[in-house]
């Protein structure tokens, strides 16, 4: 069960007309937040943010499943089960032996997935995968939203990082 503190900040952000992807990252935040602190592991960098998506969708943020050849025909199945819950209100009361079991493994699991290290390597593979077209709508998108002050600062730190790069 998500915190009250991530379900408000994701309602902040739908209040303020930001994308699904940046509400369900409120959720993706609290999961890093969860595994540095020790409440759980995890395996990978993936999977904390697969957890953090799923809260997302469970609290009914309106955030698509993943599409299809992306992944396994078993994560869109649950992605929608998870999608079809969010829109629900919670009947049922979870399994307290399957919620144990589940937490039980969680916690056998190393907590470097939350590392910066390891989120950084997940973010740069992820971004290797985009397209240039996506890449340039993003850019697009930034400069409309970001405002004069945002694109000062956006520029410098490009030309850091090119100074950088060499």
């Amino acid at each position: 069960m998500p915190e009250n503190q991530a379900l408000h900040r994701a309602e902040q952000d739908k209040s303020e007309g930001k994308s699904p992807g940046t509400q369900a990252g409120e959720f993706v935040r609290e999961e890093i937040r969860h595994v540095r602190e020790g409440k759980h592991g995890a395996v990978s960098a993936k999977q904390v943010i697969a957890i953090g998506l799923s809260k997302a969708r469970r609290a009914g943020v309106k955030l698509g499943p993943p599409a299809r050849g992306k992944t396994s025909s078993k994560i869109r199945k649950q992605a929608m089960r998870e999608i079809r819950r969010g829109k629900t209100s919670r009947q049922k009361k979870a399994s307290a032996r399957r919620s144990r079991a589940i937490s039980g493994v969680l916690r056998h699991e190393g907590h470097q997935a939350a590392s910066h290290n390891a989120l950084s390597r997940q973010a740069h593979r992820s971004a290797k995968r985009r397209g240039s077209a996506s890449l340039h709508r993003a850019a697009l998108k930034a400069v409309r939203t970001k405002g004069p002050t945002g694109l000062r600062a956006a520029a410098r730190k490009a030309a850091r990082t090119r100074s950088r790069n060499g």
